[in-house]
């Protein structure tokens, strides 16, 4: 009775598991450059997204289906993080286009919890777009220099004897 809407919240899975593979991958590389707070950025997103996983599973289990545990693509290497932040938008923007669009197949499939669980995801991802579009926004605006004060923080925190 439910199998279009297992389907989807599977295929959310998929593309929630990719997302926290693509942000820890990130996570890792802009840490290792000295950016903190881009780092910790990517890393609180990911936890969300794996949060995310949980939710769908759960509604899956509800719905008496399998969670099918595949990630939807490749991390892709990038190492640039005006890149990064650009994948990552387009990550959160596609999210909400597909999470609105499955919430509407949802209802008409008479499955309002999965509707109401993919209308929830779709503040969550919106509130990462803008989280990752100002962090654009401040990079197009103060140009490299923005980047610098987050490394020389890090050298700062460092040489006092922080972690």
């Amino acid at each position: 009775m439910y199998e279009k809407s297992i389907d989807l919240l599977n295929k959310a899975v998929a593309d929630e598991l990719l997302a926290v593979h693509q942000y820890m991958y990130f996570h890792f590389h802009s840490d290792d450059q000295g950016y903190d707070l881009l780092a910790g950025l990517f890393k609180r997103t990911a936890i969300e997204e794996m949060l995310h996983v949980e939710r769908l599973a759960e509604r899956i289990l509800f719905l008496k289906g399998e969670v099918e545990m595949v990630v939807a693509a490749d991390v892709q290497k990038i190492h640039d993080v005006k890149s990064m932040l650009a994948l990552a938008s387009k990550m959160e923007q596609d999210s909400v286009q597909e999470y609105n669009v499955w919430a509407k197949e949802c209802s008409a499939n008479n499955d309002s919890g999965s509707k109401k669980l993919f209308e929830a995801l779709v503040a969550d991802e919106e509130r990462h777009f803008d989280q990752y579009d100002t962090e654009m926004g401040n990079i197009d605006r103060f140009g490299d220099r923005y980047l610098a004060l987050q490394s020389i923080e890090r050298s700062k925190s460092l040489s006092l004897g922080g972690e």
